[in-house]
């Protein structure tokens, strides 16, 4: 298969499709990928890196979508993109149809297949492609609370770091239980792992350096009367 990186277009999209050792893993089960010129550029990923990890550098984004079979892409495509994608051609990125009927009319016009990232989930019914951007929104949330709390802002001029002398900031809900902090906020719960761990079934050999060595029976000789002992005193 030919797949293609283009580079994103929408304001403000600095990331990219596929990084280097994406792309190094695709061209080694013998897909062709073709990497549109300063697509990593945003996030510090420069062409010589495509390159040694097997990309073809492409100047146009039409010439990737005019010869890909599948198109990687971070964000939505673009009205432009639509009118490049063509029929069968395979779209994979992050679409959010839900708000944007004007996107999934154009997808449609144009016939391709287009895959969401958000609705693939796993044997388990997770989203295994949605959870890593909700996490980084929840920890993007964070920063922008502290930018919200500033005087220029509307704030309060709370510095949540806080420095010596001035008390952190805190958050009305937040307390300290069982050795971790945890919100009291609607809807949210403590951290928990994403996947449990699956019981233990069977047996497994121990290895012999974690095996405890078997205590040894008490002695039952007579303890030895030391020679060195001193006289008790006679006074």
């Amino acid at each position: 298969m030919r797949i293609g990186v283009p580079k994103e277009i929408k304001v403000h999209e600095y990331r990219v499709g596929m990084t280097p050792p994406a792309v190094r893993e695709a061209v080694h089960h013998g897909h062709e990928v073709l990497v549109q010129k300063g697509a990593g550029f945003g996030i510090g990923l420069f062409d010589e890196q495509y390159e040694a990890a097997g990309a073809k550098i492409v100047d146009a984004a039409e010439e990737i979508f005019a010869k890909a079979d599948m198109i990687v892409k971070v964000k939505e495509p673009q009205p432009a993109e639509w009118k490049m994608l063509r029929e069968n051609q395979i779209l994979f990125t992050y679409l959010h149809l839900a708000p944007d009927p004007e996107q999934a009319r154009g997808l449609m016009e144009s016939g391709c297949i287009a895959i969401a990232y958000e609705t693939v989930t796993d044997a388990r019914g997770g989203l295994p492609l949605l959870a890593p951007m909700s996490e980084v929104a929840g920890r993007m949330s964070i920063q922008a609370g502290a930018h919200c709390l500033e005087i220029a802002q509307g704030g309060r001029g709370v510095l949540l770091g806080g420095v010596p002398g001035v008390a952190a900031g805190q958050g009305g809900g937040a307390r300290r239980r069982r050795g971790r902090h945890q919100c009291r906020a609607h809807g949210v719960r403590p951290e928990r792992p994403r996947h449990r761990p699956r019981p233990f079934a069977g047996t497994a050999e121990v290895p012999r350096r974690f095996v405890r060595p078997p205590a040894s029976p008490p002695s039952t000789r007579p303890p030895t009367p030391s020679t060195n002992a001193c006289p008790r005193p006679t006074w």
